[in-house]
């Protein structure tokens, strides 16, 4: 994958919050407790090079509030959609559970924001705020693993696709190499960096 340069970040989170909030429990409850977890992951982003594909591994929290759940997934994405960002950075979240899914979903859902996330292994889906078209344009990525731009009209027929498409590049959900110009899943970059 000579086009997609990214530095690969893994964000182990039940080790981080052994090891910022010195808790024996793989419990993300309370907002300060997500709040240290979230700094920590940017700290973390911080000693990557100026575009990075973290993968955020939730496999070792058991528990995971709401609260939680803001701070770590819907703040955490914010401050990287946001054209202040301090780099550029993309999130794949790994070892998301029926438990984690709820709390995950709905803070997603209210600050209208979506992450690629692997629900099972090698299974990978959108989950929050997402359309229709949007679900349907990154199912073809997935299936593809990669797009060539003179592919998406034969790929995604219907300009209401096509359009959801180019939203899930303006969202981070799938990526775009500035070196060819192919569209690539996070998923397959995940594969490839941080299997």
């Amino acid at each position: 994958m000579t086009d997609v340069p990214l530095d690969p970040v893994a964000i182990d989170v039940g080790g981080l919050l052994q090891s910022h909030v010195a808790s024996l429990y793989s419990h993300l409850v309370t907002r300060q407790t997500g709040r240290a977890v979230r700094l920590a992951i940017e700290s973390q982003l911080g000693e990557a090079g100026s575009a990075s594909l973290s993968l955020v591994d939730l496999s070792e929290v058991s528990v995971l509030d709401f609260s939680c759940a803001d701070e770590v997934a819907a703040k955490l994405l914010l401050r990287y959609l946001d054209p202040g960002r301090p780099r550029d950075a993309f999130f794949v979240f790994r070892g998301v559970t029926e438990a984690h899914r709820d709390p995950v979903e709905v803070v997603l859902m209210r600050q209208h924001l979506a992450v690629v996330a692997e629900t099972a292994p090698a299974h990978y889906e959108l989950l929050g705020d997402r359309t229709e078209a949007e679900e349907r344009a990154w199912r073809q990525l997935e299936a593809y693993g990669l797009l060539v731009p003179a592919d998406i009209p034969d790929v995604l027929p219907d300009p209401d696709d096509r359009a959801a498409f180019a939203g899930l590049i303006e969202r981070r959900l799938a990526f775009r190499s500035p070196i060819s110009g192919r569209i690539h899943a996070l998923s397959r970059i995940v594969a490839h960096l941080l299997p």
